[in-house]
C-alpha cells in the first residue's frame, strides 16, 4: 500500500492536523462574528473549506489560519447583508440556573455583541478580538478607514447604551 493510498479521503498532507488543531479557535471566532454558536460552526467549516481549496499555496510556508479568518470574515459580512436572519427576537428569555458572575458576564457580553448590526459586530471582533489595526480591518472588510472608524464608534456607543440600560442607569 502506498502513502497515497493510506491518505486517500484525508485531504492533502498536513491539512487534517491543521484543521483538528485550529477548529476550536475558528468556531470561537465564527461565533463572535455571527452571534450564534451553530452559525459559528458553519462559518468555521466555510473557512476550512477555503483553506483546503488553497492548501497547496498555503502549506508549508503560508498562513492558513489567517486565510481562514479572512474567508470567514467575508462570508459573515456577506451573510449579514441578507435580509432574513432566520430568527425572531423574543421579549422574554427563558429561566436559567445561576452559573456564576463570570459566566453571566461573558454571556451578557456575547448577547450584546450579537445584538449589534453585522457590520458593527464584524468591526469590533476584528479590532478587539483579533487585535487588527484600523487599516487591517478596513482591508479585511474591503471598506475605507473612515468606515471602520465610524462603525467602531457607533458600535461602542451602542454597547455603552445597552450596558447602562442593563445596569439601570440612564
Amino acid at each position: 500500500m502506498t502513502t497515497k493510498d493510506r491518505n486517500a479521503g484525508q485531504g492533502p498532507p498536513g491539512f487534517a492536523e491543521f484543521a483538528t488543531a485550529r477548529y476550536p479557535d475558528l468556531v470561537r471566532l465564527g461565533t463572535l462574528l455571527t452571534g450564534d454558536t451553530h452559525l459559528g460552526e458553519d462559518l468555521a467549516q466555510t473557512g476550512l473549506l477555503a483553506v483546503l481549496r488553497a492548501w497547496r499555496r498555503l502549506h508549508p510556508d503560508g498562513h492558513p489560519e489567517a486565510y481562514a479568518r479572512v474567508a470567514m470574515t467575508r462570508a459573515a459580512a456577506k451573510a449579514g447583508r441578507r435580509r432574513w436572519r432566520g430568527e425572531t427576537p423574543t421579549g422574554e428569555l427563558p429561566e436559567r440556573a445561576d452559573t456564576g458572575g463570570d459566566v453571566d458576564a461573558a454571556l451578557d457580553a456575547r448577547r450584546m455583541l450579537a445584538a449589534l448590526p453585522t457590520p458593527q459586530r464584524l468591526v469590533l471582533v476584528l479590532r478587539f478580538w483579533l487585535d487588527l489595526s484600523e487599516q487591517q480591518t478596513a482591508d479585511a472588510l474591503d471598506c475605507s478607514l473612515g468606515t471602520v472608524k465610524s462603525r467602531t464608534s457607533r458600535a461602542l456607543k451602542a454597547l455603552r447604551e445597552s450596558t447602562s440600560i442593563v445596569n439601570g442607569v440612564r
